[in-house]
């Protein structure tokens, strides 16, 4: 018998929505297009995402993201082809926890952890009604989230 709590299930359910393969276009010039896959692993306890740019400046990575239904929230462990290791506080809202309409996708890295935290990094990612594409930008603070400064946009479009 689960112990844990009945709307876990449905935190899990939600980021259902990410699951599949998708172009990451980064809004960069002669950046061209990478491929996100998205599944689960662990008998959905689980996401796995690997993401591939054929482009030098953007490292390969993999990210886990789990539900902690202890603290009610979701993180997103990432691991890159540069070495580097980090952790994100990750949200999906719209008051149902489903990315039905109005779907947001928050990544927020504002304290050191495997890696130094030499700046703060923030992803906004705003999905359409559909799902299938996810319109994104990466901002950078180097003091400590007081203001914020665009890095880069890019969009993610569900291949299948």
């Amino acid at each position: 018998m689960s112990t844990e709590p009945p709307e876990s299930g449905a935190r899990r359910a939600a980021l259902q929505v990410f699951v599949g393969e998708w172009d990451e276009q980064v809004l960069l010039p002669d950046i061209p297009p990478g491929r996100v896959v998205s599944e689960w692993a662990l008998d959905g306890t689980y996401l796995i995402q690997r993401a591939d740019i054929p482009q030098p400046e953007f490292p390969d990575s993999i990210s886990i993201i789990a539900y902690d239904a202890e603290t009610d929230a979701y993180t997103m462990h990432y691991f890159d082809s540069r070495g580097i290791v980090r952790i994100y506080e990750m949200g999906l809202r719209d008051g149902r926890w489903t990315l039905l309409r109005d779907g947001r996708w928050t990544l927020l890295r504002d304290k050191p952890d495997f890696t130094p935290l030499e700046f703060a990094q923030r992803f906004e990612g705003i999905f359409s009604a559909d799902g299938d594409t996810i319109d994104a930008t990466w901002n950078t603070s180097h003091d400590g989230g007081e203001t914020w400064e665009l890095d880069f946009g890019l969009t993610f479009t569900r291949v299948k």
